[in-house]
């Protein structure tokens, strides 16, 4: 990337993370600058000079940008690892206040009932991942987890395994023996194995063609199942809960095949 498609991107995740447009550009320009005036932030932001002057003030209210008060006045960023910091804690904290908020609304419509045959889509590689993680988390028998791209072995996956409690049996797959190694490597106390799955993704892919991502079966009634997109990279999955769910059923006995017969629940 250019310097100024940095520039932009920058503006763009400051504007994502609350920043109105001008404070964002200003807050970029002052981060070139050891200090700066409203006019050179003017000139290198093109954000009008009488605006200049309000961002600058919404920047300070936030601990982003320090003022002297000579004239004419002078600003600077703080140091970027402490905005970073600043702003880390500030969309924290509004994650917070609204789960807080939700947390306690009413439902006002349904059963509360799950029903079983029911199929949900979703996609997005961090929404699978939280779904991942609190899968993992809840599970009180056994998790069952078939990996089928070694980029969805992070750490933070790694590190929910780990944690997994010590009576729940921990069973990971891969579908090649380079990453059935990696994951041994970094999840030592649970059971790898080869899984018989291939063919869900073939020794011939191409770069054009769906891959799959990751098969998790928890307590054995809760599935996610994942395919990577070609071209986006964008990872998309399916998910059903409930033991006589048929995505469910169908999932047990795919991924038995990479456990001991043993282990099929319906043998």
């Amino acid at each position: 990337m250019t310097t100024t498609d940095n520039l932009e991107e920058a503006i763009e995740v400051l504007q994502q993370l609350g920043l109105k447009e001008y404070e964002a550009r200003c807050f970029v320009g002052l981060s070139r600058r050891h200090t700066g005036t409203a006019k050179q932030l003017s000139e290198m932001t093109e954000v009008p000079r009488t605006r200049v002057y309000d961002a600058i003030r919404m920047l300070e209210a936030q601990g982003l940008v320090e003022i002297q008060h000579s004239s004419p006045q002078q600003f600077r960023a703080v140091p970027l690892d402490e905005a970073t910091e600043t702003l880390r804690d500030q969309y924290e904290d509004r994650v917070e206040r609204l789960h807080d908020a939700l947390d306690t609304v009413e439902i006002i419509d349904g059963d509360g009932e799950t029903h079983p045959q029911q199929v949900w889509a979703m996609s997005g590689r961090d929404a699978i991942e939280n779904r991942t993680d609190q899968l993992i988390e809840k599970a009180s028998d056994e998790i069952v987890l078939v990996l089928g791209d070694e980029s969805l072995l992070t750490e933070e996956l790694v590190a929910r395994l780990n944690d997994a409690v010590a009576d729940v049996d921990l069973l990971i797959g891969a579908l090649t023996e380079s990453l059935q190694d990696q994951i041994q490597t970094s999840v030592p106390d649970a059971t790898t194995f080869i899984s018989g799955l291939e063919w869900l993704h073939g020794e011939d892919i191409t770069e054009d063609e769906t891959a799959i991502g990751r098969l998790l079966l928890v307590d054995r009634s809760t599935i996610l199942v994942s395919s990577i997109m070609p071209g986006s990279k964008e990872e998309r999955a399916v998910f059903g809960e409930g033991f006589g769910n048929g995505l469910v059923v169908i999932a047990r006995r795919l991924m038995a095949q990479g456990l001991l017969t043993a282990r099929d629940p319906m043998q």
